[in-house]
């Protein structure tokens, strides 16, 4: 007797290492997840990290390389992981979870026959899918595939190529026929073919032979079955609301929440969002279990007029806004000395008491390529001081540890996932 419970204790002493030294592989599951799921960072979080100038920061890092990974609630996915799959199909969602991203994104929008699905924007379909080469649906886009025109004596392009296709072009039904593809389009091309092959030279068509596209709910279904948290935003609408003539904004809106209530879905697993403050406000009055955890996506600060202040913070605060999300360079600057610091929009939002999300690391690709090509627009505001890939995680740390985001969005969310294993976020 004495010996079979000397063994039941050890056994439990064994299962309660593995939970402590093993998370992600006892916990990954979650309340409604497949428990026993690994986390699987693969080599990039690695790689950026000896990419980095000698620091503790990188010493750390490098250390906790050896740690298994858990899932963690700072990585959340953006549009699942767009880095190297087709967004916002379910290969790009799967590929987020497996990276440890503990909240994955559905940006929602609606079809011609008000079905809400899954894309970043209403008319995205000609850059995201291959609607263009289906001649059946390209014919009912809202405006046709026109080819690139140059000027015959100086070879200078006088016309991009251009499209225009969106969800509310078509039915349910005829836009899951679709195929999802890397977002992208050759302003230069003379045909349709060329239009869509336009993929960025760092990032890749490897995975992007056809991206199964997902409804909103079935993304609700597929995050579920997987036990993350799940962060839909309600896409401001490319046509004129209300649609059709009686389906109106707080429809759209109320319809999003509906289905989470329908599938079951604890408020607190979901984070709606919107860059709309009137859909915050609704969800707040109208929904405010789902409301408490809204996300206004403060898309204010690109207007070169904007100054944040203590009192619009708490004017925020005091309509029962609890969380604010600007772009990564928001929330960071420079100072005397050159170092990246917390920004005045970031100190003073956590003044007023807001929780802070920021947006979106891993988007800008390689960095000493980002201002030559005109894609800084993440890292604006610390740009200047970075000269390696790396040093995107050292804005990641400042944002983290000295900004106090509470997450952060990224387009391959392994390296976010490694960052805050090590950190115990």
């Amino acid at each position: 007797m004495r010996t079979r419970r000397k063994v039941r204790g050890l056994l439990s002493a064994v299962v309660a290492l593995c939970a402590v030294w093993a998370p992600g592989f006892a916990t990954a599951g979650g309340d409604h997840g497949q428990a026993g799921t690994a986390v699987e960072l693969g080599p990039r979080p690695f790689h950026l990290v000896e990419d980095m100038d000698d620091s503790p920061l990188k010493r750390r890092l490098q250390q906790c390389a050896k740690r298994p990974s858990r899932r963690s609630d700072f990585s959340i996915a953006h549009r699942g992981a767009p880095l190297q799959f087709p967004e916002h199909t379910r290969e790009s969602y799967e590929a987020a979870i497996r990276m440890g991203a503990g909240i994955v994104e559905c940006d929602v929008t609606f079809t011609a026959d008000r079905e809400l699905v899954c894309r970043h924007s209403q008319c995205d379909l000609h850059t995201t899918t291959d609607i263009l080469a289906r001649s059946d649906l390209a014919a009912k886009c809202s405006a046709p595939f026109v080819p690139a025109e140059f000027d015959p004596a100086t070879g200078e392009r006088t016309r991009a190529a251009s499209a225009h296709c969106c969800t509310s072009d078509i039915t349910l039904a005829e836009f899951r026929t679709l195929c999802g593809k890397m977002d992208a389009a050759n302003p230069d091309a003379t045909s349709v073919a060329q239009y869509l092959d336009g993929t960025a030279r760092w990032r890749t068509d490897l995975y992007a032979g056809c991206g199964t596209l997902m409804t909103h709910a079935e993304s609700i279904a597929l995050f579920r079955r997987h036990g993350v948290k799940m962060t839909p935003e309600l896409k401001e609408p490319s046509v004129p609301m209300p649609y059709q003539g009686d389906y109106t904004q707080q429809q759209y809106a109320q319809q999003m929440i509906d289905e989470y209530r329908a599938a079951g879905v604890r408020p607190r697993e979901v984070f709606p969002q919107s860059f709309r403050i009137e859909d915050v406000r609704y969800w707040i009055e109208h929904e405010p279990l789902f409301g408490r955890q809204a996300v206004y996506l403060d898309g204010r600060v690109d207007d070169p007029a904007f100054v944040a202040t203590l009192e619009d913070f708490q004017a925020l605060a005091a309509q029962g806004v609890r969380i604010v999300a600007p772009p990564m360079w928001a929330l960071v600057t420079l100072d005397e000395s050159q170092r990246i610091v917390p920004s005045g929009y970031a100190r003073l939002a956590r003044l007023a008491g807001l929780d802070i999300i920021a947006w979106s690391f891993e988007r800008s690709g390689p960095i000493a390529d980002m201002v030559a090509e005109g894609r800084q627009y993440y890292f604006q505001s610390v740009a200047e001081v970075m000269d390696n890939d790396g040093d995107a995680i050292e804005v990641l740390d400042v944002l983290a540890r000295e900004v106090g985001i509470i997450g952060i969005f990224s387009d391959w969310p392994a390296t976010v996932t490694h960052y805050a294993n090590c950190m115990r976020l």
